[in-house]
């Protein structure tokens, strides 16, 4: 099986931490519509799930009992589907972005060193970090680097290297955030480069952000690599359109991988190429 041939993973980011309903009605918010909207993405071909929560007033929580609300339903409605909580810093502060961690999520999110958003610094400090990452080895949670420098890749390495990230890392380029990496080709194929070259077994996926999403999953699925997608990333369809559903943005990458003759990976390729435990169905 060659690079171009392998089943590409699609991950969809339900809704994040910055979109609201003002942004577009469709982005789901409430725990049922969120269950909704990730059944239609996983029938679409979605097989992560990457997943944030809100309060009622559609601001961003770490509150463990919203992820466990959504884990449960997400494991009776999209079974075999892989869960990947976010712990990213808008949600909370400090160990709090970890909080979810004891639900045992079949992976989360992990950001290995700090950069610029819009308009605040993304910090994650290197004590935070390492609580993360032993965290998610002490309740065998699979870690999703999110690279939004070439630095993070590199950090991402080393952890591998002396046991913090105890399997071949899954690293994620993360491109398109406005005052970090913009959407550009030859740093994109640079980052391919380098995971390649430093960890030649490891996967790998890329998001882009807003306009910049259609773009990457071209240039994802047409290296070899898995491709991020969803409202959290991108409210449109293209500047005059807005994107009716996730499911809709899923099945734009699968014509993607069609147009690049590449399978669209089940969830048991899924869950196979990422190292996670098998899932048994009930009959």
């Amino acid at each position: 099986m060659t690079e171009t041939t392998k089943p590409c993973i699609i991950c969809v980011a339900i809704t994040g931490s910055v979109p609201t309903k003002a942004n577009n009605p469709a982005l789901p918010v409430t725990i049922d519509e969120q269950l909704e909207s990730t059944h239609e993405a996983f029938e679409a071909g979605a097989s992560i799930v990457h997943a944030h929560v809100r309060n009622a007033d559609e601001t961003p929580t770490s509150d463990p009992e919203k992820f466990a609300r959504l884990k449960e339903g997400l494991e009776k409605h999209c079974p075999g589907m892989v869960i990947q909580f976010s712990t990213g810093g808008r949600s909370g502060a400090g160990t709090e972005r970890g909080g979810m961690l004891p639900l045992r999520p079949d992976m989360a999110s992990l950001s290995v060193g700090s950069n610029n958003f819009p308009t605040r610094v993304y910090e994650n400090p290197p004590d935070l970090v390492d609580w993360l990452a032993a965290e998610m080895r002490k309740y065998a949670v699979k870690p999703e680097i999110e690279a939004f420098d070439a630095s993070h890749i590199f950090q991402a390495v080393a952890m591998w290297r002396d046991g913090r990230i105890p399997d071949t890392p899954y690293i994620q380029f993360v491109m398109g955030v406005k005052n970090a990496m913009p959407v550009d080709k030859p740093v994109f194929d640079f980052y391919v480069e380098t995971v390649k070259r430093l960890v030649p077994d490891a996967e790998w996926c890329a998001a882009g952000i807003g306009p910049g999403q259609i773009t990457v999953n071209e240039w994802s699925v047409a290296a070899g690599g898995h491709a991020r997608t969803g409202l959290e990333d991108n409210v449109r369809l293209d500047k005059d359109t807005l994107a009716p559903s996730n499911a809709a943005l899923v099945s734009r990458v699968v014509e993607i991988c069609e147009r690049h003759e590449r399978p669209v990976a089940t969830w048991q390729q899924a869950r196979q190429m990422l190292g996670l435990r098998k899932v048994a169905l009930a009959a």
